[in-house]
């Protein structure tokens, strides 16, 4: 026979040695009395042992009654007790997030997420990792990843984080459109000089314009390569005057808004799908699942904004 006696069972027996009674068990526990009757006895069968001596005017444990009684009720305690400080760590989050992120979104489109995540669990301590090739997040030790959706494993879920559409515009300053002329179309482009950006390791991104659903690939004049690692630091250089550059319309703005950098070409700029929090489909750490709610939330805020 096995003495495999469950703790709901336990907690039953407990409650009648508590309350004095099999009625006033039931009524504590908001149960019927004979599921108390049943529940004892089928405990005293599972464990072989006598547990409660009844008569019609009283009860009473036996010794061995006495004696589980004595060793099970710490247990059951201490159980509640780590039942409830779980309970309460899900309002109080606390721990670390690690997140692992393309340079693209780090000028911009993190920090007002990230002040807005740690405002709410200020318990929690963020590591971003700036890695522009596509990781295994999990080898990696990270808990999340960033990048955008044709990079993403199949076995990953995926939710929108910051714009759903992004543009790569193109720029450059009032004092070098002055001195070598605004290009009108896109084969114009070909005679001016520019800053581009290269992929560790590998090629240096081409320039694809778009319009009227034509793509059209466009080999400027390199003067300057940087690596994507650079983050947005070519904006220095097109502000200076050293060509027309190519990157993210989000960050420019605030150079167009401030005329510091005029657009070039905008109706052919190319339109990409924004960035997309990754994780694995599997357990999520507390953090993370605060971090995605939040991430939810914005994005349901934009879209309504929108």
């Amino acid at each position: 026979m096995k003495n495999n006696a469950s703790p709901d069972n336990l907690l039953v027996f407990l409650a009648v040695l508590n309350e004095g009674g099999f009625r006033a068990a039931a009524k504590k526990l908001g149960v019927a009395p004979s599921l108390v009757s049943t529940t004892v006895a089928r405990l005293e069968a599972q464990l072989g042992v006598p547990l409660l001596l009844r008569t019609t005017r009283s009860m009473h444990a036996t010794e061995q009654g006495q004696a589980l009684a004595d060793r099970v009720k710490p247990l059951l305690q201490e159980l509640d007790a780590a039942c409830q400080e779980t309970a309460r760590t899900a309002h109080h989050i606390q721990g670390r997030l690690m997140l692992n992120v393309p340079g693209a979104v780090v000028p911009d489109i993190l920090p007002p997420l990230l002040v807005a995540f740690q405002r709410r669990h200020p318990a929690v301590v963020v590591d971003i990792v700036v890695e522009n090739t596509l990781v295994d997040i999990i080898a990696a030790g990270c808990d999340a990843g960033i990048r955008y959706g044709a990079s993403i494993e199949q076995d990953m879920v995926s939710i929108p984080i910051g714009p759903r559409v992004q543009q790569i515009a193109l720029a450059a300053s009032p004092g070098y459109v002055a001195a070598r002329g605004y290009p009108c179309t896109p084969e114009q482009l070909a005679a001016h000089d520019a800053i581009r950006y290269r992929l560790p390791g590998g090629p240096v991104l081409p320039w694809r314009l778009h319009n009227a659903g034509t793509t059209v690939l466009v080999e400027p004049v390199t003067r300057l390569t940087l690596s994507v690692n650079a983050l947005d630091t070519g904006l220095a250089y097109v502000r200076a005057g050293l060509g027309i550059i190519a990157t993210f319309h989000n960050w420019l703005a605030a150079d167009f808004a401030a005329e510091t950098l005029v657009p070039i070409l905008p109706d052919y700029w190319l339109e990409l799908e924004g960035p997309r929090l990754y994780y694995p489909n599997r357990f999520t750490s507390t953090p993370l699942r605060a971090f995605i709610e939040l991430c939810r939330e914005t994005g349901a805020h934009n879209k309504a904004s929108g």
